[in-house]
């Protein structure tokens, strides 16, 4: 049985204790000989400036270049709204992000049954749903250049962020979302603002093209992005794989987050290329909530995003897709047992503390293994 090299990044927040339900689990996996792996821990964001006053140090950045997977947990906070901009705690994760190439941003929406009444959506529009979203998050106006704030004088201020794309980079994640698709339902949804961006009109010319030359076998459709945000929450069943940029990306997939319940709920996979050689590709996993400082060291803190990113990089890294099942089977059973975190909680529901919920995910798992 191959080992397999993790470097757990909790972070800030309520970062540290869903990473500790993680490392539960893996504990878990190696103790029954289900897998194999090795784990390492570093700082980054807040904890990591607090440290060392860099959001990720060099020594962690070498770890997360000879990791097979890294499992990040969330970072920021009040604490350090004043650090100087280049090392703020999001800057670690951005530098992680690019260093390691990682341009394809997956992030499923999936409605538990037991949850569909925990949506802000009427139960009939979104139970069910099963979404994936594919963001591009190397490029667009989060890294391009000239990104700066200049004084004009007299009081007045300009600040620039440049949208930039380039034909390959707009080719790549479209075959991410191909591929997803022709596993999933067949179809892939496209987003832009073709009408007032002429980044759009590019996007929107290669993704047909890729379409043309490679995907005919996939139904493709294209949307403007604010349209796409109003279909979001009108009639989210309709889509299956939707493809879009760094900031329609980030907007979107945090609308369909809602849909779901809870940010609490949901699970990200950051991939890079796949090298040519080894056939790997470097990859970070991480919910998509946040650090949520107001409730961190209660034990409120909900895990299964946390659980679930892990359970992505089973799945997208390490070929278990099989167990990777077993572990969103668990989670269901868990949920449509009663047992709730403060997020998720509704009347007639049990409570459930981080560990709690943790230990119930672990113990549903272990009867999927009898």
């Amino acid at each position: 049985m191959a080992t397999h090299k993790l470097l757990l990044l909790p972070g800030d927040g309520i970062g540290p204790e869903v990473m500790g339900e993680v490392q539960r689990l893996i504990d878990w996996l190696n103790k029954q000989g289900i897998a194999s792996f090795e784990t390492e821990q570093g700082l980054v964001g807040g904890s990591a400036y607090d440290a060392h006053k860099v959001s990720i140090s060099e020594g962690d950045m070498a770890k997360a270049l000879a990791a097979d997977a890294i499992i990040f947990g969330a970072v920021g906070g009040p604490k350090w709204d004043s650090v100087p901009y280049e090392v703020r705690p999001e800057a670690g994760l951005l530098r992680l992000r690019k260093d390691l190439g990682l341009f394809a941003n997956l992030r499923p929406a999936v409605c538990y049954p037991a949850l569909a009444d925990a949506s802000s959506l009427k139960r009939e529009a979104v139970e069910g749903l099963d979404i994936m979203i594919v963001r591009e998050l190397t490029g667009g106006v989060y890294f391009g250049e000239p990104k700066t704030i200049t004084d004009l004088g007299n009081g007045q201020k300009r600040a620039i962020d440049t949208q930039v794309y380039d034909t390959y980079e707009i080719e790549r994640i479209g075959r991410v979302a191909f591929d997803l698709a022709r596993k999933r339902r067949n179809k892939v949804t496209s987003m832009e603002k073709r009408n007032v961006m002429k980044s759009g009109v590019l996007w929107n010319e290669v993704m047909t093209s890729v379409h043309a030359r490679e995907y005919k076998d996939v139904t493709l459709e294209h949307q403007l992005a604010d349209s796409g945000g109003m279909m979001l929450v009108k009639a989210p069943k309709q889509f299956d794989v939707i493809v879009t940029d760094n900031l329609f990306g980030d907007m979107l997939s945090d609308i369909a987050a809602m849909l779901t319940g809870s940010l609490g709920m949901l699970p990200s996979a950051s991939l890079g290329e796949i090298d040519a050689k080894t056939k790997k590709r470097r990859s970070l996993f991480e919910p998509v909530h946040g650090s949520a400082p107001d409730i961190a060291g209660k034990g409120l803190a909900n895990p299964i995003a946390m659980i679930s990113s892990f359970g992505m990089a089973l799945r997208y890294s390490f070929d278990m897709g099989g167990l990777a099942d077993k572990v969103d089977a668990a989670i269901a059973a868990v949920l449509a047992s009663g047992l709730r975190t403060a997020d998720i909680k509704s009347e007639g529901t049990t409570a459930a503390s981080t560990t709690q919920m943790g230990e119930a995910i672990i113990k549903e798992l272990q009867k999927l293994h009898a």
